[in-house]
């Protein structure tokens, strides 16, 4: 069976080098990562003459679905050629959503594929120190705003996305410290690569 894996936290808790070093372990995986798509949503601040702030509710309003949406239809498209895509992205909002989520299941079994959340579970000051060392420039009103940005951001592991009688429907990957990612790793490939014989 083929499988669907969204690797999901708040930004910043270490969603894309979790999902690059899984993606290297896993056999026959296309790996994306939303961020790929901010050359176009930077494109549309400029033609709207906008400031490039992605907390803005003009990306709310014009942008940000549409990432989402266009992540997810190249991830359709990508497990008709193979058996793992993973995605790497946020999903905040939507992995809380349970219509959003019921449909994504709902168009994953018609690919005959599954659906496996991976949850980055970060300390709040250690995503803190890590938006600032990355330095980028998405960051920097979160960083200078960091109150008021944080207070939006919601840390709580999606529970309601956990099914008991599921193995491999939601993982936890504790990510504060490199002992933490050593034994995530170990533990969530090994429930991958049990789970692809269901």
């Amino acid at each position: 069976m083929k499988r669907l894996l969204l690797v999901t936290s708040p930004p910043a808790c270490g969603k894309t080098y979790i999902s690059k070093k899984l993606a290297e372990n896993l056999k026959h995986v296309v790996y994306l990562d939303k961020d790929s798509l901010i050359v176009l949503s930077k494109q549309i601040f400029v033609v709207a003459r906008e400031e490039y702030n992605r907390s803005s509710p003009f990306f709310e309003k014009y942008i940000r679905d549409f990432e989402y949406d266009a992540i997810i239809a190249i991830a359709m498209e990508a497990l008709e050629y193979d058996d793992i895509v993973l995605i790497n992205a946020p999903f905040t909002r939507e992995v809380r959503d349970k219509n959003y989520m019921t449909r994504l299941r709902e168009r994953l079994q018609e690919k005959n594929a599954r659906l496996t959340v991976i949850w980055v579970q970060t300390d709040v000051e250690v995503v803190r120190q890590r938006m600032i060392e990355r330095n980028s420039d998405r960051d920097t009103w979160k960083i200078e705003h960091w109150d008021e940005y944080n207070k939006n951001i919601n840390y709580d592991i999606p529970k309601e996305l956990d099914n008991p009688n599921v193995k491999d429907d939601l993982l936890i990957f504790k990510n504060s410290s490199d002992e933490e990612f050593q034994a995530s790793m170990k533990e969530i490939l090994s429930i991958i690569e049990e789970t692809n014989h269901d």
